[in-house]
């Protein structure tokens, strides 16, 4: 089955890269994944600490993602996967979209300032010719109707 993989993270237009990743899989019948990433910085303690920082880490992605997950089961009928990985977050980025031969497009959405696309978005088009896959990059500020509509 063709996976669409999405990185689950704080930002606010990671919710469009959600809801692009569900409608799509939805219609295309194909599945999602979502890749939550610890940063090693936030466990860089004493050994019990670290596996404590760890485990609140863990915790606090995986209740991240039940929000968005009953939102794809119950609008769009997918059964969403979770991996979370631990390190910098476009290396594992990388590291999973070469890990899984059945991702077929890496879902992201663009940063809404106007800085830059994201720091996730830069690394991947540096990456690009070397990808497994396709990439779809969402509008960070796109409407969830017009979201719907393209899908």
């Amino acid at each position: 089955m063709r996976k669409f993989l999405v990185v689950l993270d704080d930002t606010r237009e990671c919710l469009n890269a959600i809801r692009y990743a569900a409608l799509r899989a939805a219609k295309t019948g194909g599945g999602v994944q979502v890749l939550g990433v610890i940063p090693a910085t936030a466990i860089q303690h004493g050994m019990g600490v670290a596996e404590v920082m760890r485990a609140e880490a863990y915790e606090r992605i995986e209740a991240h993602y039940e929000v968005f997950a009953k939102w794809m089961r119950d609008r769009p009928g997918i059964e969403p996967e979770l991996v979370v990985r631990e390190g910098e977050p476009a290396t594992e980025l990388l590291a999973q979209i070469h890990t899984d031969p059945e991702i077929g497009v890496v879902v992201l959405a663009a940063a809404t300032e106007n800085a830059g696309p994201g720091p996730l978005v830069t690394r991947l088009m540096r990456e690009v010719a070397s990808l497994p896959c396709t990439i779809t990059i969402v509008p960070g500020d796109i409407s969830r109707e017009r979201l719907e509509q393209i899908t």
